[in-house]
């Protein structure tokens, strides 16, 4: 248990709190569930520019680092086609992947197919059921991608100004405004506390907010004197108790809660929104593909790691399917920004290719 090692190493309980949100992150979990630990080395086990455990912020946007990488891979001859929906994986008599089939109806041919979609999506959707086992189909669809994740993406009019660290004169952004700010974060119970009402199908009252504003950093991200602000919340339930949907009033309630929560720490800053975008799990499974809204394509549990994702015998990034192969955060070792799951598909691809 996560909770039970920051005790042994730490007294200050806001200080245990504000590292137990990287153990939590994108999980339904609490700081005292099981496993928990394992999530916070995930994410602390790498490296920026040489600095380990660090994180930082990419200059435009995530976007930016995508184009960055279809660079990459287009200086070297890839061919990258961008709004053309797959509908299946073309499979020929031999039951080797040949390709995929695109839903305008274009056949695209290939003698092997790498999958960055989610095993749910890959396996279930794309893939003839009837060319994989059965106990392989029952495991992809046993897989606990439930998500706390509410994504709240915020266009202000002027720098947050805390209370425990006002603003300049000159309303530049000080050091504080360049890292993350971890709200509602003052202890480990607190944040158990919000996980278990999300457990009963309740929006956290008091929810972890990690709050970040990019463009403190990166001044092109807004127009000047303004900023973006980038609320990652939880915890919310992919269903709503009583299987109430995550309509407009469900969205907005749970933001304004958010926001309310805010202006304790930041007087004026609900005064300051100009615009917001509201991403609940089934949103985030709408727009991205996540199944249940899961950022790790799948919870990062400790049955759900190593030689068990996506499933017992298929950690190696092949699939039943030869020819297929499993490219993305539902493959080992999981969710995060770091390409080691696409980087060692890519390398046992090869390595098949080479044998063809």
């Amino acid at each position: 248990l996560l909770g039970q090692i920051l005790d042994q190493w730490f007294e200050s309980e806001p200080l245990k709190a504000t590292l137990a949100t990287d153990a939590v992150i994108g999980a339904m979990a609490s700081p005292y569930t099981p496993g928990s630990g394992y999530v916070l080395l995930h994410h602390v086990m790498g490296e920026l520019e040489g600095q380990r455990g660090a994180w930082g912020y990419v200059a435009g946007g995530m976007g930016a680092l995508s184009q960055a990488i279809a660079r990459a891979a287009a200086a070297r001859g890839a061919h990258i086609f961008a709004e053309k929906a797959v509908c299946h994986v073309l499979l020929g008599r031999d039951g080797q992947a040949q390709g995929v089939a695109l839903q305008d109806g274009t056949e695209v041919r290939s003698k092997l197919v790498l999958s960055n979609a989610s095993p749910q999506i890959t396996f279930l959707k794309l893939t003839p059921q009837e060319q994989l086992p059965k106990d392989f189909v029952q495991r992809i669809q046993q897989v606990d991608t439930r998500s706390p994740v509410t994504k709240i993406n915020v266009a202000v009019d002027r720098l947050p100004s805390f209370l425990a660290a006002p603003n300049a004169r000159d309303g530049r952004p000080l050091p504080h405004h360049q890292c993350s700010i971890h709200l509602n974060c003052e202890s480990t119970d607190l944040l158990h506390q919000a996980f278990t009402e999300a457990t009963h199908g309740q929006p956290s009252s008091r929810p972890m907010i990690e709050l970040c504003i990019p463009s403190a950093l990166d001044p092109g991200l807004a127009p000047q004197g303004c900023h973006v602000v980038s609320l990652f919340t939880q915890y919310t339930p992919s269903v709503l108790a009583g299987g109430q949907p995550w309509d407009e009033q469900a969205r907005n309630a749970y933001a304004d809660g958010v926001f309310d929560c805010i202006e304790a720490y930041a007087p004026g800053f609900k005064a300051s929104v100009i615009g917001r975008d509201i991403l609940t799990p089934p949103d985030l499974e709408r727009i991205f593909g996540l199944p249940g809204g899961n950022i790790f394509h799948g919870g990062m549990s400790l049955d759900q790691l190593y030689f068990a994702r996506p499933a017992p015998s298929y950690s190696g990034y092949r699939s039943p399917i030869p020819g297929l192969y499993l490219c993305g955060s539902g493959a080992h070792p999981g969710g995060g920004v770091m390409g080691a799951a696409g980087r060692n598909a890519a390398r046992v691809a090869l390595e098949d290719f080479r044998c063809l």
